[in-house]
């Protein structure tokens, strides 16, 4: 058995911390809120792909818990029996019996009992690996990953060179531009095209799930992790659902959600009322639109690069210098605008966009 080393944080604190990121939390966050440092949390969260590992119930109390193996190391130590601890716990003398000799620590060259080399060796001899069924099956893995790849063949059979793609460090959503061929199929086209190409082969299927748990959980080594790259999201982690329903943060003041727009915004009767939105192309160029809810006409809001853009090494928080930022946002849709008659201006909803934390909500 290797050496566990530091014995780490244990699995019901590590429940407690994807516990936490259901309600919404971001993982820094949940970090905190279970005591654990913002790093440690960050790796987990980024280990299990964003996905919870954590699928079954939480133990039963058939098991020893970590609190109860502490009592025992302590009662261990002061030379109190068998049967003592047992009835100190309320355990069967059986499990005490098991548990000292089993989950004793040993390195020391004597039998020692302590309670996280115990609940480490308990954890380790809990687990019970399963070999994904990508990794098991050669066949059904080129399917996936061909597909999932999208490569373009010519009728010889030649595969037709992609587009130059930049290295990624598997840490970030890759931008639009460094994802391979836009014709790669999704893991729930994939999954249903098996039934078809292979009716009466039942090893040749597996759920969209599945395909996707083998790309973002690296550690199954089922799938290359480079094919990240072939998702139409350009997703590299599961984010949690609830995420989306975080409150209000930064320039997004109860004041300007959309709950608060004027009442007769809703069935377009009375104009002056818009919706805005903010497109970006190729090489991040951006373009805003402003469009009356009523009449439908839109005002296109021009936002050219910034002096300096590309011209110096890009500053971490520093000035925006796309054309998009939250400055040139605010000038260049106050130049749009301004030529509007303020009968027409009552209101405007635009989404949570950074672009625009410097308009003045009045």
């Amino acid at each position: 058995m290797r050496s566990p080393g530091h014995p780490g944080h244990h699995r019901a604190k590590e429940r407690e911390f994807w516990d936490e990121l259901a309600t919404g939390k971001l993982p820094r966050e949940a970090a905190d809120a279970v005591g654990v440092a913002q790093a440690v949390g960050q790796r987990w969260f980024r280990h299990a792909g964003g996905m919870t590992p954590y699928s079954w119930p939480s133990p039963s109390g058939r098991y020893l818990s970590f609190a109860e193996r502490e009592e025992i190391a302590i009662l261990n130590a002061l030379g109190k029996g068998v049967r003592e601890i047992a009835a100190a716990l309320g355990r069967s003398p059986s499990t005490i019996s098991r548990e000292l000799r089993r989950n004793a620590a040993t390195r020391s060259g004597k039998v020692d009992y302590r309670a996280s080399v115990a609940q480490w060796k308990a954890e380790l001899y809990g687990r019970r690996p399963k070999t994904a069924k990508l990794a098991a099956n050669q066949g059904l893995r080129e399917y996936v990953e061909d597909r999932l790849a999208g490569q373009i063949r010519m009728p010889g059979g030649v595969i037709v060179a992609g587009p130059t793609e930049r290295d990624w460090k598997g840490l970030n959503k890759p931008h639009r531009e460094d994802r391979r061929w836009v014709n790669a199929w999704s893991p729930e086209q994939i999954s249903h095209r098996l039934k078809v190409d292979f009716p009466d082969d039942e090893s040749m299927r597996i759920s969209h799930e599945a395909i996707y748990q083998a790309l973002f959980i690296a550690a199954r080594g089922a799938l290359k992790r480079e094919l990240i790259l072939c998702l139409r999201t350009g997703r590299a982690l599961r984010m949690p659902r609830a995420g989306s329903k975080r409150v209000a943060w930064a320039h997004v003041t109860p004041e300007v959600l959309i709950s608060e727009r004027p009442a007769e915004a809703e069935d377009r009767a009375v104009p002056g009322h818009h919706e805005g939105d903010l497109i970006i192309g190729i090489n991040r160029s951006a373009i805003g639109t402003v469009i009356e809810r009523t009449t439908g006409f839109t005002t296109l809001v021009h936002l050219p690069r910034e002096e300096g853009w590309r011209e110096q090494p890009i500053v971490k928080n520093g000035v925006a210098l796309s054309g998009y930022g939250a400055i040139s946002m605010n000038k260049a849709l106050t130049a749009a605008l301004a030529s509007m008659p303020d009968d027409l201006k009552r209101s405007l909803t635009w989404d949570r966009g950074k672009e625009m934390s410097g308009l003045d909500p009045e």
